[in-house]
């Protein structure tokens, strides 16, 4: 008698685990939300049945929400034209997801106007028909980017295609930084210095909210939350902060973003103490689905975020990209609205390539961060020369907490020295491409840039100059 019972208890777990066999299992499970089980019987139903509404409606949301819009949306139009209740709220979202966000308004507010004839609640379909206008101004104003690569990986391990410079900083799990048990999908951002964190972490309600932590005398202090114009969102996650400590990238999922985690941008105001009010990325780097871990290597000129849009679950997809200084946009009235979904959706990056020579040095410098030794395995830091007899590579060299404080300055003209130069080009890349009309235009800003670099250029050797004279004094007998 035991042994049947342990049979069949056996059975039971396994049917648990197994895909629908049966209509009726089908529906069970698609009313738990279990699609993934429940779409092979609806997908041999509805071929031996493909007049049927509901099994089109099923099979369409199944698709759906297993990440296969382009398959599902043939279903559900199906299902929409046999009157099938709630079929237009799922056609809605399919539209919305293929970036046809003109058919989604209009299946939106079809689906609205019957909700108010039947005299149910509209707010949340309301909400909807927001987003998808929203979504449709943001496909307006694409970000005219260069992504260069991209990389399927596991999404525990996304941060290892992450090869930032050590002069921006480094990116952990929350789960290895603190050396957490309790899984925790969220990350951490430390400083160059080591002397600042910025973290994602759960909070009392539930939702998960960015924190700041400083070093003081070799220990950590205690969590500090961001303003609430970061941490207003359900969660806000994945900070990454420039070497400027005032701009800050994140991740939210609320209101303001296309579908799921979307990429925010925010800066530190000196004059009101507190972060300016945080702007939506855009497109490409936001979509329907996830998006989220943006990081700029101002060091390498190079740009990195994860996006789950179109992968199984489990898998991210790492783009790598070169920043622009400034933003600029395609011309959307201008152009193909094919070409610019496409552009949008990230369907082929050498869509997004003008200048084969700039990608070449991209890809070479991308190479070269891919192949440096990791901060453990580098035999110095940096190196910068004191005298003929004496070069430093490590923090812990300087003797001179004056002439440390001041090397930090340095280092940071010294970037910034790097980034107008990687502006000036970017500047000259465009000139070279340019009608003479344009050129005219586009001279003087160059001039300007070039006058630039050469003060800043000087600035940079007199702070070197500087940091020397101070830590010879320390050094001298």
């Amino acid at each position: 008698m035991k042994k049947r019972y342990i049979s069949f208890l056996l059975f039971c777990l396994v049917l648990a685990g197994a895909s629908a066999q049966t209509l009726e299992q089908a529906k069970a499970f698609y009313k738990k939300g279990q699609y993934e089980k429940a779409k092979p019987v609806f997908k041999k139903f509805v071929k031996t049945q493909p007049a049927n509404g509901n099994y089109n409606l099923w099979y369409g949301v199944c698709c759906l929400e297993t990440r296969e819009p382009d398959v599902a949306v043939k279903y559900l139009e199906t299902a929409v034209k046999k009157r099938i209740p709630s079929g237009q709220l799922y056609l809605a979202r399919t539209y919305n997801d293929l970036y046809r966000f003109e058919d989604a308004i209009k299946c939106y507010e079809e689906y609205i106007s019957d909700l108010s004839k039947r005299k149910r609640p509209t707010a949340e379909a309301e909400k909807l028909l927001e987003k998808s206008k929203a979504n449709f101004r943001m496909l307006k104003g694409i970000e005219e980017v260069c992504i260069i690569d991209s990389t399927v990986v596991d999404k525990e391990r996304f941060l290892e295609a992450y090869k930032i410079s050590p002069e921006s900083g480094k990116l952990f799990t929350y789960n290895d930084f603190f050396q957490n048990k309790e899984e925790m999908e969220a990350t951490v951002y430390e400083t160059e210095l080591g002397t600042k964190i910025y973290y994602g972490e759960r909070q009392s309600d539930g939702k998960l909210s960015i924190l700041s932590r400083n070093k003081m005398q070799g220990e950590w202090g205690k969590g500090s939350l961001l303003p609430s114009s970061i941490n207003d969102s359900i969660n806000a996650n994945y900070p990454y902060v420039l070497t400027d400590g005032a701009t800050i990238y994140y991740a939210a999922d609320g209101e303001n973003s296309i579908g799921g985690y979307d990429i925010f941008v925010t800066r530190y105001n000196t004059n009101t103490n507190t972060y300016l009010t945080p702007e939506n990325v855009g497109m490409p780097f936001n979509s329907p689905y996830n998006d989220y871990m943006f990081v700029i290597d101002e060091f390498n000129n190079l740009g990195w975020f994860a996006s789950d849009r179109y992968q199984p679950e489990g898998k991210v997809c790492i783009y790598v990209f070169i920043p622009n200084s400034s933003k600029r946009v395609y011309n959307y009235e201008g152009m193909d609205k094919k070409k610019a979904v496409r552009l949008a959706q990230i369907h082929s990056l050498k869509d997004s390539w003008v200048d084969q020579n700039v990608v070449s040095d991209a890809k070479r410098r991308l190479q070269a961060a891919i192949n440096e030794k990791p901060q453990a395995e580098r035999a110095h830091d940096f190196e910068f020369v004191i005298d003929d007899h004496t070069t430093y590579y490590q923090w812990s060299d300087f003797k001179s907490p004056q002439a440390k404080n001041l090397f930090s300055k340095y280092r940071q003209l010294e970037k910034s020295y790097r980034q107008q130069l990687n502006k000036l080009e970017e500047q000259r890349t465009l000139y070279s491409r340019a009608n003479e009309s344009d050129k005219a235009k586009l001279a003087p800003a160059i001039l300007d840039l070039e006058k630039q670099m050469r003060q800043l250029s000087d600035e940079v050797e007199r702070a070197a100059i500087k940091v020397r004279n101070t830590e010879k004094q320390t050094l001298k007998p």
